[in-house]
């Protein structure tokens, strides 16, 4: 990705306001999306290791560095209940 995410503290994402549609269009890329959130969330509970989180809100696109505790359906759960939905998600690493 060549856009620039502004780095956000994850304290600060309950502030936040999400669109309901997606940001990615192409299905393999929403594959990828599910794939690597499922990795990030094995490694954060079995190795407590912080994965790079590249969202967008309504407002701008922001990159988060936390511990993913819990990946449902349509969000990712993270430390101290804060939710980014997943179809907000570009990527993870």
């Amino acid at each position: 990705m060549t856009a620039t995410f502004e780095p956000i503290e994850k304290e600060n994402i309950h502030s936040l306001v999400f669109p309901t549609t997606d940001v990615l269009e192409d299905k393999e890329l929403k594959r990828k999306r599910i794939s690597e959130l499922s990795r990030a969330l094995s490694l954060g509970n079995l190795e407590q290791l912080k994965t790079k989180i590249f969202f967008e809100d309504c407002s701008s696109k922001k990159v988060v560095e936390t511990t993913i505790w819990g990946v449902t359906d349509d969000k990712v759960i993270l430390k101290q209940g804060m939710i980014i939905p997943i179809n907000r998600i570009y990527y993870s690493q």
